[in-house]
């Protein structure tokens, strides 16, 4: 069924694509692909990205994801590959007692001239603490940020953090200068670190980026990117078929072999697709029916359906690109038993919603509320972009949600997707769970310094999760990103998603 319909709505999908392509090339022609005036030489680069900012570019919500990912924002820490923290605006760093961290800064300038000092990287800190909403990755502690001098920052936290290095990785605690702070709002363009300069946001359609020729690290390769915001999947593929962008961002599955092996860059990640049910109102709100929502699902199907074998069947809240869950993982605990048919039957109408950002997205929800309405279920969906659905999410306005998270977004550990996503003061608790066990599940793994406790920890609380059937897993993704290597060089393929064009992008 899946596969049929797919070539069914070929043809309208493509003229659609057409269509779109048509203000995407406009956008891009607007620069030259030639470096000129204060860039310099050079071939400037041309991005497609899937997800138009959400919060005009602010720090404190996925928009910082987007600017890390043009390389227009840093932190104290970067990680590795491994999730280790490793230098970054700090030079070096040391634990300060229990719960207090002392961090060295390195000689850097902001992109408005202004020297990167301690009293610059605690005003950051802190104003991301006080932001409303909180940033995610500041779910589960209290980051308090002082400058001892002008070279020195101590951090100290609520109660002891041994991920802090990790945590100040994320993008939403980028350092900007003083200037990025005007009439209570954020505005990191010219006030970031990075090596490119967000020059201008031309709303949801377009940003232009420009070499920061002030860079600390090395200068980059590309004078100047101009960044393209679609969508449409389609789109975005046929713009790097027809060589209107250089880079695509998350290659829709159903177009990754009509680009063929030169275009296509396939890794692992750590994301999982999920089903959040809402657990504090409408039908949803009974343990039943949320178990019998669960037992509907077919998770093989979809991955052979819908992702084409690309990706991989459910396994928990943390899939394959998370390599030691699996060693540690425990069975659900707490489950109730299902609702039968003829209870599910009495139910009303449950909005099931999701966004077009990611193309597979709406076609899961399709055969996701098949798979329901077989179990009795009456569902009406809703799919839109996501800026249009994220706060009706959050404040649980949907009966069922699905959403593509990664889990080692925040702090490269799952601990602070669990506090965010599943905790009762979670800042991205779609769910709406708010359960005191799973709370103190969350703790206890925050609270412990060794990586196999916590990691043991972790799975408790995945165990806990699961049985609350607050999520169910849908799928675990793999990700396809397009360009051609044989003209574009230094694109970062991160399982983490925080880098995608760095210094070293260029076209050849």
């Amino acid at each position: 069924m899946p596969t049929s319909r797919r070539r069914r709505s070929t043809l309208p999908l493509a003229l659609s694509a057409a269509a779109l392509l048509v203000p995407l090339a406009t956008a891009c022609s607007g620069s030259s692909s030639e470096g000129s005036g204060a860039s310099g030489g050079g071939q400037r680069l041309r991005v497609v990205m899937a997800f138009p900012p959400a919060q005009a570019m602010s720090p404190y919500g996925d928009d910082a994801v987007t600017l890390s990912r043009l390389a227009v924002i840093e932190g104290l820490t970067t990680l590795d590959r491994n999730g280790e923290a490793k230098p970054a605006l700090a030079a070096s760093w040391k634990q300060d007692g229990a719960d207090a961290w002392t961090f060295t800064l390195r000689d850097a300038e902001f992109q408005d001239g202004d020297k990167v000092d301690a009293d610059a990287v605690a005003r950051s800190l802190n104003a991301a603490q006080a932001a409303s909403p909180k940033p995610r990755v500041l779910s589960d502690t209290r980051i308090t940020a002082t400058s001892p001098d002008a070279r020195t920052v101590r951090i100290t936290t609520k109660t002891p953090d041994p991920l802090l290095p990790q945590r100040l990785a994320n993008p939403s605690l980028t350092i900007l200068s003083a200037g990025a702070y005007r009439d209570g709002k954020v505005n990191p363009a010219g006030h970031a670190t990075g090596p490119f300069t967000l020059a201008s946001v031309n709303g949801a359609v377009s940003a232009t980026l420009e070499r920061n020729d002030t860079y600390w690290g090395d200068r980059a390769e590309s004078p100047g990117v101009d960044v393209t915001f679609v969508a449409d999947g389609t789109a975005r593929a046929n713009a790097l078929r027809t060589k209107a962008v250089d880079v695509a961002e998350y290659v829709p599955i159903s177009q990754a072999s009509l680009l063929g092996e030169p275009l296509v860059h396939e890794f692992p990640s750590a994301r999982t697709n999920g089903l959040s049910l809402n657990t504090s109102r409408g039908v949803f709100a009974d343990p039943a029916m949320r178990a019998a929502a669960r037992e509907s699902i077919d998770s093989e199907a979809l991955v052979k359906g819908v992702y084409e074998g690309r990706a991989d069947t459910a396994r928990g809240l943390l899939g394959p690109g998370v390599p030691w869950a699996a060693a540690d993982r425990t069975a659900p605990v707490d489950r109730v038993k299902a609702a039968t048919a003829a209870e599910v039957a009495k139910t009303g109408e449950i909005v099931l919603a999701t966004y077009t950002n990611r193309p597979e997205l709406p076609e899961v929800a399709t055969i996701v509320q098949q798979q329901l309405e077989k179990r009795g279920f009456t569902v009406k969906q809703v799919v839109r972009d996501y800026a249009r659905l994220e706060a009706d999410a959050l404040a649980g306005k949907y009966d069922a949600f699905i959403q593509a998270r990664n889990t080692l977004l925040d702090t490269a550990d799952p601990v602070s997707y669990l506090a965010s996503d599943f905790t009762c003061d979670g800042s991205f608790n779609i769910s709406q769970l708010c359960d005191e066990r799973v709370d103190a599940d969350v703790d206890k793994a925050a609270s412990l310094a060794g990586t196999d406790a916590r990691h043991r920890a972790e799975m408790t609380a995945e165990a806990r999760i699961l049985g609350a059937d607050a999520l169910v897993p849908l799928v675990h993704e793999r990700f396809v990103q397009g360009y051609d290597d044989s003209r574009v060089e230094g694109v970062a393929l991160d399982p983490m998603e925080r880098t995608l064009i760095t210094a070293d992008t260029r076209v050849g």
